[in-house]
């Protein structure tokens, strides 16, 4: 506990030191606002810009949430599939690791002409770009799962498929949160990329907004709230891991 508390105040006394270099190196050297902005130019411009701000937070916040949820849905289904059918495994899994490499500047447009501006279009996006990583996971997860597992569950009367639910998803479940860990990490990026390159609202269409006048205090602004809305999805991703599957240092290996 002291160790942790220690650590907590490290991290909080960098952040700090960091903020006051940013801004006496701002205010000391003069750099223009248009340049780059002081951490209370920003606060300021947050302030300021709030009603609109929030409203464009408002409408990411949902497609990325959305969004998220379907990527697990969709990545976890997709993985369970592959690790059941080894033909579909052998044909299509070497094109779902290289799909996590596509650049979304070029696939988005293709997405803008068959569902539109609406966010609807955006969240089939934010979960298109998400299920890569949770899929290509839990396909992994599953493949480490040792036999034995599987071996008492059947010795004990149990049906291939009720085993695969109940036995080898919940040993696998960490590595698929692991997948579910990597998603989050990007999903309101993709989701405020995607409404930058076309959208009648949210965070994207705002920072273009900001870009366009040259405001930099408020590209900053943006920057911040996709990194806190990022923070609280990892936050939730994080205490629903413990939740189902409680603290990591129960885990253990029956062969130690």
């Amino acid at each position: 506990m002291k160790a942790t508390i220690k650590d907590r105040l490290a991290t909080v006394t960098a952040v700090i030191a960091l903020l006051a270099v940013w801004e006496a190196w701002v205010r000391i050297g003069k750099v223009p606002q248009s340049m780059f902005s002081s951490p209370t130019q920003i606060v300021k411009a947050t302030i300021d810009a709030w009603p609109t701000l929030w409203p464009a937070t408002q409408v990411t916040a949902f497609e990325g949430f959305v969004g998220f949820a379907f990527a697990i849905l969709c990545g976890v289904l997709i993985g369970i599939a592959f690790y059941c059918f080894r033909t579909l495994n052998a044909a299509l899994y070497p094109l779902l690791y290289a799909a996590q490499t596509m650049p979304l500047i070029t696939i988005a447009p293709l997405f803008l002409i068959w569902f539109g501006f609406e966010i609807s279009g955006k969240i089939v996006i934010t979960a298109f770009w998400g299920l890569f990583p949770i899929a290509v996971q839990t396909i992994r997860g599953l493949k480490a799962v040792p036999q034995f597992y599987t071996d008492v569950a059947l010795t004990c009367g149990a049906t291939p498929t009720w085993t695969l639910w109940h036995v080898k998803l919940r040993v696998a479940a960490r590595q698929i949160f692991g997948g579910v860990r990597i998603s989050a990490a990007y999903i309101f990026a993709t989701a405020t990329t995607a409404e930058y390159l076309g959208a009648r609202k949210g965070l994207g269409i705002w920072l273009q907004a900001a870009y366009n006048s040259f405001r930099t205090p408020l590209i900053f602004s943006a920057t911040i709230v996709i990194v806190l809305l990022t923070v609280l999805l990892m936050l939730i991703v994080n205490v629903c891991e413990r939740v189902l599957l409680g603290p990591v240092d129960e885990d253990f290996d029956p062969d130690e």
